[in-house]
C-alpha cells in the first residue's frame, strides 16, 4: 500500500445521498412542476444531424415541444421548412442549417454558425443514415464504403466536432446516436448498414466511457421497425408480414413513439446517470426468438 492510499480518508456512503433540504423540495413539488424539471430543455439548444428525415424530425418536435431549441441539419432546406413549420405551430422555436455529415470543414462551419446563432450547444443527435438492399455478393467496395462513411464515421466525425467544444467548455452535454435493431442482431437484406450500425454501437459505448467523467453522456436510441423513407426500398409486402410475425406488438412503431426515450437521454436531470446504453424502442422485435 502507497504512503498516498494510506493518507486518503475514507469515502462515506452520506457524501453520496441527497440532504434533507434536496428531498423536502422534491417530495413538495407539484407534478406538472416535476415533469418540468425532470424532462423540460428550456434554454438547451439541440443539433439534429439529419433533423430533415421522418424520424429525426419527431425527435426534434419533441425536443422543442419540452422548451429545446432545435437546429435541423441536412441538404434540402425546403423539407426542413415543412419540419419547422410543424414545430412553431406546436409553439416550438428552432431553424436550419445545411451541412454535410461526410465532410469535416461542414460540420466545423456547423458548429461555428450554430453558436453565433444560439450562443451555446448542449445536445447532439446523429440521425443521418442510408440504407441499400444489394445482396451480399454484389455490394462494391464503393457502395459499401460510401454506407460506412455516412453511418459510422460520419457519426465519429460529429462527435469528434462536438465532442471537442463539450470538452473544451466543460458542457454537461448529451449526445444521442441513432442506431438499429440490425445492429443488435443481424437482418436479411441490409448487410453494409447492419454492420455499419453495429459499428455505431460500439462507438457510442467507447465514447460513454471515454467522456463519462466530464459529464458528457453518449447513448444510443434504437427504432425497431418505423415506416421512413429510408428503409422503402427493402419493405416489400413478404418483409412487412415477417417483421410483423416477429413484432410481439404486431405493428410498425409512429414516429412520435421515439420521443419520450429522446426526452430521457437529453435530459440531465431525468437522465443524467444513464450513458453507454441502447434505449431500444421497437415493440418487443429484440425480445422475441421463435
Amino acid at each position: 500500500m502507497t504512503t498516498q492510499e494510506t493518507n486518503e480518508a475514507p469515502i462515506s456512503l452520506d457524501h453520496f445521498l441527497p440532504n434533507d433540504e434536496e428531498a423536502l423540495i422534491f417530495c413538495h413539488m407539484n407534478n406538472a412542476q416535476f415533469l418540468t424539471d425532470m424532462f423540460g430543455l428550456e434554454g438547451k439548444t439541440a443539433v439534429v444531424i439529419g433533423g430533415t428525415g421522418e424520424l429525426c424530425s419527431y425527435m426534434a418536435l419533441g425536443l422543442a415541444k419540452a422548451g429545446a431549441e432545435v437546429v435541423l441539419v441536412g441538404r434540402n432546406e425546403e423539407k426542413a421548412n415543412q419540419r419547422l413549420k410543424v414545430i412553431r405551430e406546436a409553439g416550438g422555436k428552432g431553424y436550419f442549417a445545411a451541412a454535410d455529415a461526410g465532410n469535416r470543414q461542414s460540420l466545423n462551419e456547423l458548429l461555428d454558425s450554430v453558436v453565433e446563432q444560439s450562443g451555446k450547444i448542449d445536445i447532439l443527435i446523429n440521425g443521418a443514415g442510408i440504407n441499400s438492399p444489394t445482396p451480399f455478393v454484389e455490394i462494391t467496395d464503393e457502395e459499401a464504403l460510401n454506407i460506412f462513411d455516412i453511418n459510422l464515421v460520419g457519426v465519429m466525425r460529429a462527435c469528434q466536432v462536438f465532442g471537442n467544444y463539450f470538452l473544451s467548455r466543460d458542457v454537461q452535454a448529451s449526445i444521442i446516436n441513432l442506431g438499429s435493431i440490425s445492429g443488435l442482431n443481424p437482418l436479411s437484406r441490409v448487410f453494409t448498414y447492419s454492420a455499419s450500425k453495429a459499428a455505431v454501437h460500439n462507438l457510442t459505448r467507447n465514447l460513454a466511457r471515454e467522456w463519462a467523467d466530464r459529464d458528457i453522456r453518449v447513448n444510443t436510441l434504437v427504432p425497431g421497425f418505423f415506416p421512413a423513407e429510408q428503409n422503402r426500398s427493402v419493405l416489400d409486402e413478404s418483409r412487412v408480414a415477417e417483421i410483423l410475425r416477429h413484432t410481439p406488438a404486431s405493428r410498425f412503431g409512429n414516429p412520435d413513439e421515439l420521443i419520450g426515450a429522446t426526452l430521457l437521454l437529453a435530459s440531465n436531470a431525468a437522465g443524467g446517470f444513464i450513458t453507454g446504453t441502447e434505449v431500444v424502442v421497437d415493440g418487443g422485435f429484440n425480445s422475441m426468438t421463435i
